[in-house]
């Protein structure tokens, strides 16, 4: 009788946990405590903090905090974020991305992702490609209008999302088996606290993958830095596409282990995957026979990059790291144990 009703109270318990799992995830991000559901606000269990939530349910947690840069990458893609669906709506868009996220896949292999954040998520095209690999996921991004996006494509109760910034995340710690940034670290310049907050949010031996914009090339970073010069779609005091050299030890200083870093995209991802930002680009759309053109160039790319000297040379850098089971060092504790809404 007694393992029968212990039984039944776990399998309640159970339900009552996946009925509410948000309250193990979300937390104040300037104090760290849990947040509770105060009429229309979300409130810290102290009271010193509140915040509005969208008639969508969107918590806004960055109006309480935001940083200068995350400003900045704000305004840009409210600005920005219409134009920016349309682009990944053009055929050799997606073409090009069906071989990006192939690649991608193909390091993820088996793995499971359990419980994971996506981080600067846009209209969470993490959660979409993963998808029932993740358990639960939480998309975190400055925009709203991003977020709306997101809901919209993931409708499902596994997913939430919330406005937020980077480099003060409203998540509690050690909660995520895996964190996922797609096009995201290139756009904060504090990677040391952008890192520092990937770290404190993943459980100990939990994983970090990111798919971003690399400049280890000499030719790209000069092609970069004209492009930067006269697109309006970029901003180049905040957008920093990464370095190997600079990545890998801010990722060690907060007990993360670099476990992979391969490039792709070569010439034809100048041509197919910059629609946003160059206007040419554009105009591909109206080739007849785009997609199975845009897939020969992806053969051409995949061939390039297969000769040694050129085997780092791609302008995309898929990667991932693992955090130490050992490291406990963390500013920002952020308590799993405390109730929320």
């Amino acid at each position: 009788m007694e393992l029968q009703a212990k039984t039944n109270r776990l399998r309640v318990e159970t339900k009552i946990q996946e009925g509410h799992w948000r309250r193990r995830f979300l937390r104040c991000p300037v104090s760290g405590e849990a947040l509770v559901e105060r009429g229309e606000l979300l409130r810290n269990v102290s009271g010193s903090y509140a915040y509005r939530t969208t008639e969508s349910g969107i918590p806004l947690f960055a109006e309480k905090f935001l940083s200068i840069a995350g400003k900045v990458q704000q305004a840009h893609y409210e600005k920005i974020a219409q134009s920016y669906f349309k682009n990944l709506e053009y055929p050799h868009t997606q073409e090009y991305n069906k071989y990006l996220d192939s690649a991608f896949l193909s390091h993820l292999g088996n793995e499971e992702c359990g419980d994971a954040a996506e981080i600067c998520c846009g209209r969470g095209e993490a959660f979409a490609l993963l998808g029932n690999r993740v358990r639960h996921g939480v998309g975190v991004d400055v925009s709203t209008s991003m977020l709306e996006a997101a809901r919209k494509e993931q409708p499902s109760d596994r997913y939430t999302f919330v406005q937020g910034d980077a480099t003060m995340l409203p998540l509690a710690s050690e909660q995520f088996d895996s964190v996922f940034m797609f096009g995201g670290i290139h756009h904060v310049p504090d990677t040391d606290k952008l890192f520092s907050e990937v770290s404190r949010i993943l459980k100990p031996g939990g994983k970090f993958y990111w798919r971003e914009p690399v400049n280890d090339l000499f030719l790209w970073r000069w092609l970069r830095a004209l492009i930067y010069r006269v697109s309006p779609g970029l901003d180049a005091q905040t957008e920093h596409p990464l370095r190997h050299h600079e990545i890998n030890p801010l990722l060690t200083k907060h007990g993360l282990r670099m476990d992979a870093w391969k490039t792709y995209g070569f010439l034809g991802f100048c041509f197919f995957m910059n629609s946003d930002v160059l206007i040419l680009n554009r105009l591909f759309r109206f080739i007849p026979g785009i997609r199975p053109i845009t897939r020969s160039v992806v053969r051409f790319d995949q061939w390039s990059l297969s000769f040694p000297p050129l085997k780092n040379a791609g302008l995309q850098v898929i990667g991932c790291a693992v955090k130490s089971k050992f490291e406990q060092e963390h500013r920002r504790v952020f308590p799993c144990s405390a109730e929320v809404f």
